[in-house]
């Protein structure tokens, strides 16, 4: 499953702005996006990665997301920015 690759990752982003800015920087290979997160967080996320070409993959729930980030409360996306 590629959210493994998340947990696994020496660099990685966490959360919505530092996701965003890792997209338009164009540092982002590999997208998580939570689809229980606002709409206004995923559909302008979902967009981006479209616009830049990022592959990215739809996770059930932000638990779920931050739980493979690593961190103790949900998370709305990530980024595996180095594998």
């Amino acid at each position: 499953m590629a959210i493994d690759k998340l947990a696994t990752a020496t660099e990685k982003t966490v959360g919505f702005k530092q996701t965003k800015k890792a997209i338009e920087k164009g540092k982002a290979k590999l997208v998580f996006l939570a689809k229980d997160a606002d709409d206004h967080i995923f559909n302008p996320l979902l967009e981006l990665c479209q616009q830049k070409g990022v592959v990215y993959e739809i996770v059930d729930t932000m638990e779920q997301l931050g739980k493979a980030s690593g961190i103790q409360v949900g998370a709305a996306a990530a980024a595996v920015i180095e594998e």
